[in-house]
């Protein structure tokens, strides 16, 4: 091959190659990879919640933050052949979306009276056709005594999920409560509105619903006040603790969360 010839082709095979890629841009198509990974994952496989409230002690403390599973409980109740999925069983532990049932009092709104959304942590008590029944403080599910996970927890009752609202603001002048009578107040409280905590009368889990209450049960907002969660506001099965703060330490900062861990729960399966 004469130098000319060789000369002429040199420039030919290094145009074929092209350019080589700048470090910015393997970085930055490296970060939208990545990034598309974790919104895709975080949309149908994982998804990291916080707990503010004690209605799940000892299991789950204020200040646990988890890490749900997605991706466990098969849609309709059919699992995906090959895939590690199943229905939902008695004592999950599950995340869901607020039910909100609009004719309960125990609905949540914020001042404009628009529902908060809002997601719950509690554990599956009945399944669905279930019988659930309430006597002597005790949880029968279908006839049968329902092995307790209740503890007796010691959070103060600020920190229940309940957001207690004045009926009417206090003046300056005033150095007492204001009481209502029921029937003064229209929007008394009455024993219909709440069926599924009523001692001694039997309730029946409907079809694609579940029952949940809250292991700390005196502490808990549940089922017994808002009624049963129906399947598609099930998020996914709380698997494990993946950070651990103190909230009164670290004052609900990001930063004391992050200086004042509680590195004995971190790793801890939610069981």
């Amino acid at each position: 091959m004469s130098r000319n010839e060789q000369e002429i082709k040199e420039p030919t095979e290094r145009k074929a190659l092209g350019p080589p890629k700048s470090t910015a841009r393997e970085y930055f198509e490296s970060f939208v990879v990545t990034l598309i990974m974790a919104i895709f994952g975080m949309t149908f496989v994982l998804q990291a919640v916080t707990v503010p409230t004690g209605s799940m002690q000892n299991t789950i403390l204020i200040g646990d933050y988890l890490l749900v599973n997605k991706f466990i409980f098969a849609p309709g109740g059919q699992p995906v052949p090959f895939l590690p999925q199943r229905e939902i069983q008695r004592g999950d532990i599950i995340v869901f979306k607020y039910p909100g049932y609009p004719d309960n009092l125990a609905k949540v709104e914020d001042d404009g009276g628009i529902p908060y959304q809002i997601n719950f942590v509690k554990r599956v008590i009945g399944l669905p056709n279930d019988k659930i029944e309430f006597r002597n403080n005790q949880v029968f599910i279908n006839d049968q005594v329902l092995p307790e996970h209740r503890v007796i927890g010691d959070s103060p009752a600020k920190e229940a999920a309940l957001k207690t609202k004045e009926l009417e603001p206090r003046q300056p002048e005033q150095k007492y409560d204001v009481y209502y009578s029921e029937r003064s107040f229209k929007g008394g409280l009455r024993e219909q509105d709440f069926p599924f905590a009523s001692p001694g009368k039997p309730y029946i889990v409907p079809e694609n619903s579940y029952f949940v209450m809250g292991d700390s049960r005196d502490q808990s907002l549940d089922s017994r006040f808002w009624g049963v969660v129906d399947r598609n506001l099930v998020i996914g099965r709380a698997m494990f603790v993946y950070w651990s703060c103190d909230r009164g330490a670290s004052k609900g900062s990001f930063f004391g969360c992050l200086t004042n861990p509680r590195l004995d729960r971190i790793g801890k399966m939610i069981k």
